[in-house]
């Protein structure tokens, strides 16, 4: 089992930075492979950023590469995702997510096993 925390989503003007934490709860936090989705009104979750297990390997959806970084703490139990150079279009809901098999993030919902409840992040242009 495995719960997740996200926070650090606020409002925040266009070109500003935001850094979103996730905390895990569970033991094996470090066997999991880490996902950060978000949400616009209407619409199903999207990717937005993945990580492997030890961190080694990190990879984006293509409109936040370069501007978003993913990171994790495994001793912490923690997953971070660095939002730089934020646009109006980042508006959304962000999620954390876990899965607890895979070796590769992958970048649908069904691939994750564990989710947060959320945190809004709000980019006024």
């Amino acid at each position: 089992q495995e719960q997740l925390v996200e926070s650090g989503g606020r409002s925040v003007q266009a070109g500003g930075s935001l850094r979103l934490s996730c905390t895990g709860s569970g033991r094996t936090f470090k066997n999991h492979v880490m996902g950060w989705f978000r949400q616009f009104p209407g619409k199903q979750r999207e990717f937005v950023a993945g990580i492997t297990r030890s961190g080694e390997n990190t990879y984006y959806e293509d409109s936040v590469r370069g501007r978003f970084t993913i990171s994790r703490d495994n001793a912490k139990n923690m997953v971070y995702l660095q939002m730089d150079s934020l646009r109006h279009e980042d508006t959304a809901v962000y999620f954390c997510a876990a899965d607890t098999a895979g070796l590769v993030p992958g970048r649908f919902e069904f691939d994750y096993d564990y989710w947060g409840q959320g945190t809004r992040v709000t980019v006024s242009s």
